[in-house]
């Protein structure tokens, strides 16, 4: 098993949309298999694969008992609506009220190629958005208001962790 360290707020990488999956190989086997070994840590619901350094298209989740991976995932839906504490890995020890959607459904591949599509309510739903927004280059602290951004900045900016290129 292998657990990967992850990227922290202010590594490009997660400022970087990930490229599609295009070559189903031995290497985005193994990208799978790192992306399952490492949200099965405590406390992970999901962990893309920039957030380990891989700019691709592949994340993976672990909520209320399912667990599984998407390849190339497309945000395909959403509807109602959530506001609750979100954290990420890359942002330890932070977690801010942010507005997503309450159920969502993405579509994507498998490592053979084949559709699939995981949707899912609440938590679930949080996780999908969150994930598919690290895809995009899209840390969650981007999608709070601009005041409690403000806010979450500074916060960031005094943690021991804060990565400033230095």
């Amino acid at each position: 098993m292998t657990i990967k360290p992850i990227r922290r707020f202010g590594d490009p990488v997660l400022r970087t949309v990930a490229e599609p999956v295009t070559v189903f190989d031995d290497r985005i086997t193994s990208l799978v298999t790192d992306l399952l070994d490492t949200v099965t840590e405590p406390g992970r619901a999901g962990v893309a694969a920039p957030q380990i350094g891989v700019s691709l298209r592949a994340f993976s989740y672990n909520v209320d008992g399912e667990k599984g991976y998407v390849l190339n995932p497309e945000l395909v839906e959403t509807s109602g609506e959530q506001d609750g504490e979100e954290g990420c890995l890359s942002v330890p020890g932070l977690s801010y009220p942010t507005h997503r959607a309450s159920h969502a459904v993405v579509r994507g591949v498998n490592l053979r190629n084949e559709p699939v599509t995981v949707a899912g309510d609440d938590l679930m739903a949080r996780c999908l958005q969150h994930e598919t927004d690290h895809l995009d280059g899209i840390v969650y602290l981007q999608r709070l208001e601009p005041e409690k951004r403000r806010s979450a900045m500074k916060d960031v900016r005094g943690t021991d962790w804060f990565w400033n290129g230095n």
